[in-house]
């Protein structure tokens, strides 16, 4: 419903009166915005408008009213002025709700010298109103939408309560037109080179691997069950058996799992495939893709080709396999400087086929017991009893350890790591793997804290791309005393470590691929299995899945795998997280229309809810509550 006021064409009483005499009103529809809200310059002065939009703010300096009206390309400034207009039109205009839907008839003006916005495109100029239509008055706000700062400190779920509101932040607005274009760019990319979008199914069976995955009943066959995928592996595998040869999708995924900032039980990735191809060609695919979303993302060229290192050389230097290059404080190993050594925890450690490794947080010595303690936890997680450290303060060397460090040990330590004044050094000894994750975490926590105290700058223009290759194609299970698929199950061997499949798995790489940017992995991929004999070896012989099993979880493939199946590979890049790269935000929720809290409900639709028993009834199922522990 409309409500007009202008010269002569009051057409009713204030919108905020009752809702009875709004309802006598005439509907009318005949919307003619003439501009958007980010359109008007100084050039467009006499000029006739007409701007549609919601009312940003509203400001009443010395009787005369100032509204900015925002729309979804950016804000006008509009003028109310009491001698120029009916007295009703002025005082619904003064009554307005932030966030009322409006249309103004009037003409633009240059704005008076000192007045002018240089913050906004449409800053050097101003609407004088004529006339007012107010399409929709807006309730009290439940949070302010105006003010960045204040918004961004309401609480999250209530943002996400009223995410229509949120939406409407211009900053909000400015991540979805943002992965709007990213997404475009995508597949302008993809298609240009040659690659077919396709879509694969959505309701897919259970493959029990990995995280948890959502199951959905079947009521045509009960006691069956479809599974939401984890991703569109398996399909995308015969789309290449099935001649496709060069495949991409933006597919949703689903996981069950426990949810960060980064994570959401759906999300969204750039899914890819390709025949005939070596590890070189994805190289080169993804970086080509990557610099066209730069450019058109950020106007940035981003240089090619990416560094590249090994996982182990990723796990030495920065203990994780997605390092942030952008800083040092790298790792340093001091193993054979402390065989030997008299400082008992160290060299045990190295008589027993450990590592002992060490940092260099600099500026860090005034760490609070409160951090250390932190540090500490960090390492004890990892199954270490302890962390031991040195706080270099007022020309001494503060740790109990230090006693036990010989000459030779300290000088090393001091020509490895540039011990100076204020510095703080952190160790690590234990097995190769779990010395490296140790002062990886610790590392990153570090960075944190030197960050807030601004003894770290970190340039957030800055990306650090890097490919970390070369992993292990299996990793080992203690507890289930098995070997497990360091990537998945369909990832290829290096060739040449094929021979010591059977007879030392631990020496076998795969064929992985990650690609990095500033500690976040934008993705992973690998060549593929193609051959029914090899894909059967790996699932039954290392990774210790029963014939049975492996028939009726993936028969399919292998049965596919027999009739011509080409080399192939592929990769899959996780959307969400590009985009909040590009955006400047550690949260995916942040460019994702409507995402989940961390518990995984929608606040707003209040999903998920309880269904009713004639639901499950069709389903054949009954819902058994857990019994609350008294």
């Amino acid at each position: 419903m409309r409500l007009r006021w202008g010269f002569g064409c009051l057409r009713s009483t204030s919108p905020f009166e009752n809702a009875r005499q709004i309802d006598t009103v005439e509907p009318d529809f005949s919307m003619k915005r003439t501009h958007h809200c980010n359109e008007l310059r100084a050039s467009d002065a006499g000029r006739a408008v007409i701007l549609t939009g919601w009312v940003h703010s509203r400001r009443d300096l010395g009787g005369v009213l100032f509204i900015d009206l925002r729309d979804r390309e950016g804000r006008t400034q509009t003028v109310f002025d009491p001698s120029d207009l009916p007295t009703a039109l002025f005082d619904v205009a003064s009554k307005l709700h932030a966030e009322s839907v409006i249309e103004i008839e009037g003409k633009v003006r240059v704005r008076p010298e000192g007045t002018r916005n240089a913050k906004i495109l449409s800053g050097e100029v101003e609407v004088q109103v004529q006339s007012m239509t107010v399409l929709n008055p807006s309730a009290i706000l439940p949070f302010q939408v105006d003010d960045p700062e204040v918004a961004n400190k309401v609480n999250e779920e209530l943002r996400l309560q009223y995410r229509y509101l949120d939406l409407r932040r211009p900053e909000m607005m400015r991540n979805l037109r943002l992965r709007s274009k990213v997404a475009i760019a995508t597949r302008s990319y993809m298609d240009d080179q040659g690659f077919l979008e396709i879509e694969t199914p959505t309701l897919f069976k259970s493959t029990p691997e990995g995280a948890r995955e959502f199951l959905v009943p079947n009521r045509r066959e009960p006691g069956t069950f479809y599974a939401l995928p984890q991703s569109p592996q398996q399909f995308k595998q015969i789309l290449m058996v099935s001649g496709v040869e060069r495949y991409f999708q933006l597919a949703r995924c689903y996981r069950d799992e426990d949810l960060r900032a980064d994570r959401q039980p759906e999300f969204t990735q750039v899914d890819i495939e390709m025949s005939f191809i070596e590890r070189e060609d994805i190289y080169a695919l993804i970086e080509g893709l990557l610099k066209r979303v730069w450019k058109t993302a950020l106007n940035m060229d981003i240089p090619t080709p990416f560094k590249r290192i090994s996982f182990e050389e990723a796990l030495n230097r920065w203990g994780i396999d997605k390092p942030d290059t952008r800083f040092g404080m790298e790792l340093v190993d001091f193993t054979e400087d402390f065989r030997g050594s008299k400082f008992g925890v160290f060299g045990n450690c190295v008589a027993g086929g450990g590592v002992v490794k060490a940092m260099n947080a600099k500026g860090l010595a005034g760490a609070t017991q409160g951090q250390i303690e932190t540090m500490t936890e960090y390492a004890k997680s990892f199954g270490a009893k302890g962390l031991a450290f040195i706080k270099v303060e007022n020309g001494e060397w503060k740790s109990p350890i230090v006693k036990f460090f010989n000459e030779a040990e300290k000088a090393a330590l001091t020509e490895k790591l540039g011990i100076e004044q204020g510095d703080l050094i952190l160790f690590a000894a234990d097995q190769w793997l779990n010395a490296c994750e140790i002062l990886g975490k610790i590392r990153l926590y570090c960075a944190e804290v030197l960050k807030t105290q601004g003894k770290l700058v970190v340039d957030p223009t800055r990306f650090d791309f890097l490919w970390v290759i070369e992993f292990p194609l299996l990793g080992f299970d203690r507890e289930m005393n098995r070997w497990y698929s360091s990537h998945h199950p369909f990832t290829a061997p290096v060739a040449e470590d094929i021979p010591f499949l059977k007879t030392d798995p631990k020496k076998v790489r795969g064929q992985h691929y990650d690609i990095v940017v500033n500690g976040v992995e934008l993705g992973g991929g690998s060549i593929r299995i193609h051959q029914a004999d090899v894909q059967k070896t790996i699932f039954e012989e290392l990774l210790q899945i029963p014939p049975e099993e492996t028939q009726s979880r993936f028969g399919y493939m292998l049965e596919a795998f027999k009739y011509g199946a080409p080399p192939h590979g592929g990769i899959a890049l996780g959307f969400d997280r590009l985009c909040a790269i590009l955006c400047g935000t550690t949260s995916i929720r942040d460019v994702i229309a409507f995402p989940k809290t961390a518990k995984g409900t929608c606040m707003m639709t209040s999903s998920p809810s309880a269904v009713t028993s004639r639901q499950l009834r069709d389903l054949h199922i009954e819902v058994k509550a857990a019994k609350k522990e008294v």
